[in-house]
């Protein structure tokens, strides 16, 4: 089992999270990015993967290595659709989890807003990211880890 991680964008506290479970659960987790991003020292299961200049280098090499299953952290809407169709189970920094029954409606939301922020249209931005967000982020993926551990056992047990 691995955690991936769409690390450009992911606020340190959502890291911090996601170190300290990796580290007690000993699972690898690679932080995915166009330039290099640093892993405490102490989370020994925790790398970086640098990935070439260029959009969507990052999304491509986690949709590439990520196996069903898996847990991975991104913010970018097409990513997450292409990682649950593939079978990993996506989270946001937030909390949210997305789903084949969410993900298409919340591509086509996002896509909408960018319609409208095309036209002119201002359409805001995003709450800062607060405790909220944090304690949302951090029971979400605390349930989608214990998931992914039981099919992975389950997986282990069976061979």
């Amino acid at each position: 089992m691995k955690i991936w991680i769409d690390a450009d964008a992911a606020p340190n506290d959502v890291k911090t999270i996601i170190f300290r479970a990796a580290t007690r659960l000993n699972i690898e987790t690679i932080l995915v990015a166009n330039q290099r991003i640093a892993a405490p020292a102490n989370a020994t299961t925790v790398r970086s993967v640098v990935v070439r200049e260029g959009a969507d280098q990052a999304d491509r090499y986690i949709v590439k290595h990520g196996e069903p299953m898996e847990i991975a952290i991104t913010a970018d809407l097409p990513l997450a659709g292409d990682l649950v169709e593939k079978g990993l189970l996506v989270i946001d920094p937030r909390g949210e989890e997305y789903s084949i029954a969410n993900i298409a409606s919340r591509l086509s939301m996002r896509n909408f807003m960018d319609e409208l922020r095309g036209t002119g249209m201002v359409t805001g931005g995003s709450a800062p990211y607060g405790d909220k967000d944090k304690k949302a982020f951090a029971a979400t993926f605390d349930r989608l880890l214990q998931k992914g551990i039981r099919h992975f056992a389950k997986q282990a047990n069976a061979e």
